[in-house]
């Protein structure tokens, strides 16, 4: 059973930064397409970022040229390194996951919110002061 577990949420002043992870245990897919998700209160749910197992990535605009997505694959584990931390980037992030293979535009469907995923963690909360 596919398990994805996230960590490293945490509170941080404005202009800050924190390492998400994502442990991913429970498959044996070598194609997949993961990515970071995002809800503050009230507001709905956004893609945040999106990396495929062919190194394709894509970044919601809110966030380009500060946060990372990477992937260790031989640790299974999802990261996304966020810098220049701002309050608007308060939230409970979510790491989500398809094990299959979807194509160039796969992390731009993932971060748009047009990609349909199986499997989903149980978020971290993100809190940024100003």
């Amino acid at each position: 059973q596919v398990q994805l577990v996230e960590s490293g949420g945490g509170s941080v002043q404005a202009g800050g930064s924190l390492r998400l992870s994502c442990a991913a245990s429970g498959y044996s897919y070598s194609s997949y397409c993961m990515g970071w998700f995002r809800q503050a209160p009230g507001k709905e749910r956004e893609g945040v970022a999106a990396i495929d197992s062919d190194g394709f990535t894509n970044y919601a605009h809110s966030v380009k040229g500060r946060f990372t997505i990477s992937k260790d694959n031989a640790k299974n584990t999802l990261y996304l390194q966020m810098n220049s931390l701002k309050p608007e980037d308060t939230a409970m992030y979510y790491c989500a996951a398809e094990f299959r293979a979807i194509g160039p535009s796969g992390p731009a469907l993932l971060v748009s919110g047009l990609l349909p995923l199986d499997y989903w963690g149980q978020g971290t909360q993100v809190t940024v002061s100003s």
